[in-house]
């Protein structure tokens, strides 16, 4: 770009809804610069979407301010067409020059391979950027995916919340240009309490150093790192350090403009509630920052952030004391009277809680998690009766008052509860302290970013309960469509897999799919052909699962296939085996390898007869054949052992030399020999040794 100038474009609004701010700020950059780019005008990259409560902005440093001339080119009709015998134009010449705007003797000629023909060639000049600036806000602004439009006015004008202001500026120049009804401007609007007056925008470069002078920070990275600057201070001043949550902080950041961090306090009787009962109310209801003690622990200060530098600082702490006393108070009521009542008694109420039309109570559910459960504790090391009385609590905080005022708190609370139940006072210790855990942590992860349960009863929990969610789900009809999954099933699949895979036990899980099938209510329960297909179709659901999985972890797509055509029965072994497929993949021999193994798969595929299971020694007559053969029992019989001891990497490592044998064979060797006996004696060597290869997993799908 040779002429250049800065491109500010900003919105004025009321506030705007906070969990779609960014994704709308986001949209209108990227809308910006397609409408430019689909223009042909040039511009600089580098730019990040510029936000606030009430306003979207666009900055971008460099645009050209004219766009490239455009050269065109309009094939007419060939030569012999459009002359006649005596040189002269014919009507469809004449007719193409007519429609170019020119006489026929200024056309061009183009040759191709059929021939010369007329061609009319041209150049628009490009029009001026400022001239097409309108017609680029209209339609950034139309992209933008508003969640909720609105209406305001006398007018039909609809946009997520009512605009009030626009600014378009070109270098010095304000650009006319219209967006629901209102003329651009230079005119920006500062901060609502803190600067009243218009914003004066001389150049697009100094809007963000103008709107900080007038109290609001629209960068919004400068904006985060002021919340936590300021709330780290305030909580180091309080004696401890600020709980900084990613979530909490991104929403505090769409909620202000100009933050001020302000010292708050609660009376420390209410530290004897869940700490995680005061950390929702804080952070989820009134976006407050929590201050912990050194150890981590819950201390009575926490810090709210203010959308102004008050001054009287202290009637901004009050209300924000005040707002949060009557939720601590809740709390601390629904705790003591949920301890009176013990988790034993609360699980009597779980058999009229309907869970699922079709799949009876709650009561219901938590008895099939329960038998469940006790199949898989003796491979995870867990007792299985604890298991068992572990799964049949693990619902019955659900009547509880705390988990009914804060629903986040499933599991947590029941770890509360279960610790101090007389009900469980015959269990040993740490059998109690392993079942009271293992309440909160079955719910784990209970998101994209949390780890699986820490303890091997907590796995077991999660793992049974997701695969009876999964069971009851697909058996019920309630198998995700499209963006439907009101069961939160990908999200259980994705769970159970996480569990499996990252900390055990190594479980069976077509047997376990097919046990949790069978438990399921008559009705809904199916038999036969029809159970093993909806366990098939349950073990196919959870690798979709898994795809996903690995590729966030950089796993190749080829590594996945080449595991998920074996279906392995364990998820553990499963990811032993991606493992080992991608310390095999950088062995020299891999590719090669690969390559064979898809030949040999075609092979046998496109055989026309049964191929025999073994292979006659005495029909082996070729020297790369018999060579082969000794190859490959000899490396069956050095992997064998590796193999069963689940080493995958190293068996691999030893059919990887068997690269020179392959190669020879198919060198040396007519597969489809003309002899019948031949033939069948060969595909039979190739199918023993597709088997070997495909030991560990389909190697052919490493090959592209």
């Amino acid at each position: 770009m040779t002429d250049t100038a800065p491109l500010l474009i900003e919105l004025g609004t009321d506030e705007l809804p906070v969990a779609a701010l960014p994704g709308l700020a986001r949209a209108f950059l990227d809308g910006v610069r397609d409408a430019l780019t689909s223009r042909g005008i040039g511009f600089a990259e580098g730019a990040r979407p510029l936000y606030g409560p009430r306003r979207l902005a666009v900055l971008l440093d460099a645009v050209a301010t004219v766009q490239p001339d455009r050269p065109s080119e309009v094939l007419g009709p060939y030569v012999n067409i459009a002359l006649d015998a005596d040189g002269q134009p014919t009507r469809a010449l004449q007719g193409f020059a007519q429609k170019a705007g020119v006489d026929w003797s200024m056309l061009e000629r183009a040759s191709d391979q059929k021939g010369e023909r007329f061609v009319h060639r041209s150049v628009t000049p490009g029009a001026a950027t400022r001239d097409l600036l309108p017609a680029v806000v209209e339609e950034a602004i139309a992209a933008i995916p508003v969640p909720k439009a609105m209406r305001w006015g006398a007018h039909a004008h609809a946009f997520a919340r009512p605009v009030h202001w626009l600014v378009v500026l070109l270098g010095d120049a304000v650009v006319p240009a219209t967006a629901f009804g209102i003329a651009s401007d230079r005119m920006s609007r500062g901060h609502r309490f803190m600067h009243d007056k218009p914003v004066w925008i001389g150049n697009p470069r100094d809007y963000v150093d103008a709107l900080r002078a007038a109290k609001v920070l629209v960068d919004p990275e400068e904006r985060r790192d002021a919340i936590v600057s300021g709330v780290q201070a305030a909580a180091t001043a309080a004696g401890g350090v600020a709980r900084i949550d990613p979530g909490n902080l991104a929403e505090v950041e769409c909620l202000v403009e100009w933050p001020a961090a302000v010292a708050c306090s609660f009376e420390a009787e209410f530290l004897a509630v869940p700490p995680e009962a005061l950390v929702a109310t804080m952070e989820a209801n009134q976006k407050f920052f929590p201050v912990l003690d050194a150890d981590g622990r819950l201390t009575e200060h926490f810090i709210g952030v203010a959308n102004i530098a008050s001054r009287d600082e202290a009637e901004v702490r009050k209300g924000y004391e005040r707002v949060i006393r009557p939720r601590f108070a809740d709390a601390k009521f629904f705790f003591v009277e949920d301890m009176k009542q013990g988790l034993s008694a609360m699980n009597e109420g779980l058999a009229g809680v309907t869970y699922q039309a079709k799949l009876g109570s709650v009561a219901d559910k938590a008895a099939r998690v329960a038998t469940l459960a006790g199949t898989l504790a003796p491979a995870a090391g867990v007792d299985a009766a604890l298991a068992q009385r572990a799964a049949l609590l693990s619902k019955a905080d659900l009547q509880s008052r705390m988990v009914n005022e804060f629903p986040e708190l499933q599991g947590i609370a029941g770890r509360y509860y279960a610790a101090q139940d007389p009900a469980l006072a015959e269990l040993a210790h740490d059998d109690r302290i392993a079942l009271a855990a293992a309440l909160d942590e079955a719910w784990q992860p209970r998101g994209a970013g949390d780890a699986i349960a820490p303890s091997p009863l907590g796995r077991v929990l999660a793992i049974a309960e997701r695969i009876d969610t999964l069971a009851g789900g697909f058996a019920a009809g309630l198998k995700p469509t499209g963006n439907k999954d009101p069961f939160a099933l990908r999200r259980a699949a994705l769970g159970l897999a996480r569990t499996v895979i990252e900390g055990g036990p190594g479980i069976d899980l077509p047997a376990a799919l097919t046990a949790a099938t069978a438990a399921l209510p008559e009705g809904v329960r199916p038999l036969g052909d029809p159970a093993a297909a909806l366990a098939t179709d349950l073990y196919d659901f959870i690798l979709d699962r898994l795809r996903g999985y690995y590729a966030d972890r950089g796993v190749p797509a080829q590594h996945f296939s080449a595991v998920a055509a074996l279906r392995p029965a364990s998820l553990a072994d499963f990811d032993q085996r991606i493992a080992a497929i991608a310390s095999f993949a950088r062995l020299p021999e891999a590719e090669a390898l690969a390559a064979a193994d898809k030949r040999i798969r075609n092979i046998l595929r496109k055989a026309d007869a049964a191929i025999p299971e073994t292979v006659d020694a005495s029909l082996l007559v070729e020297p790369a054949e018999q060579a082969l053969s000794t190859a490959m029992e000899a490396a069956w019989v050095d992997a064998g052992p590796a193999l069963e001891d689940g080493d995958y990497v190293a068996a691999l490592a030893r059919l990887a030399r068997l690269r020179p044998e392959v190669d020879a064979f198919f060198d040396a060797v007519m597969v489809n020999a003309e002899d019948l006996a031949l033939r069948n004696n060969r595909l039979a060597l190739l199918q023993r040794l597709a088997r070997r290869l495909g030991a560990v997993a389909e190697l052919g799908q490493l090959s592209v």
